[in-house]
């Protein structure tokens, strides 16, 4: 991919995504990015490691996770194109929480966190899209602590179609019933019952 082609389809995700970036500094971005094809079912970050790099997932579907106690995993989220990824460094982890796979083959943009804050910083426009993100992060979290307290299975499920659009076709279900706090049975269940409606 040559630097021109890499920046129309930043440029198109941006726009698909309601956010307003200049081409200089999607230039700037990219000259400082270095890009990666990860195949399928690849873990690309483990917890425990340095969180100095941040991804946006040009091309296919990342999701993140926690092992339990049991060795269990748990779905934290999912990024599909245009989306954020590996991003604790960003918000000031100097290593991961959480495991970083791909569920598709992937083409990520990986930043240095350091260049990234520094892009942040050097254009108002990026500042208000950091709040943004920043703010976006925040409202997901509260979001998903009111679903686990206030919300049955089934509600779950119907808010995680609509926050993730084209998520529930991509993703595995077992690794979204982890995501909404259920079994993979219990989904398949709700999912059967909602075709029955």
């Amino acid at each position: 991919m040559n630097k021109e082609m890499i920046t129309a389809q930043l440029k198109k995700l941006t726009v698909a995504n309601g956010i307003e970036i200049d081409d200089e500094t999607l230039g700037k971005a990219v000259e400082l990015a270095r890009f990666m094809v990860f195949p399928k079912s690849k873990i690309i970050r483990s917890i425990g490691d340095s969180a100095n790099t941040v991804g946006i997932v040009i091309d296919g579907l990342v999701r993140s996770y926690y092992i339990d106690l049991e060795g269990n995993d748990i779905s934290r989220g999912f990024c599909p194109e245009g989306s954020m990824c590996m991003d604790e460094g960003a918000v000031g982890y100097p290593e991961h929480i959480c495991m970083w796979e791909t569920l598709e083959e992937s083409t990520l943009m990986l930043i240095e966190v350091s260049d990234l804050r520094g892009l942040i910083m050097a254009s108002e426009r990026l500042k208000t899209l950091w709040i943004k993100l920043l703010e976006d992060g925040l409202r997901y979290k509260m979001y998903r602590e009111n679903a686990f307290l206030l919300e049955n299975a089934t509600e779950r499920y119907l808010s995680f179609k609509k926050r993730f659009p084209g998520v529930c076709d991509r993703a595995p279900q077992k690794y979204i019933a982890t995501c909404i706090g259920i079994m993979p049975e219990s989904l398949s269940r709700i999912r059967r019952a909602l075709r029955e409606e």
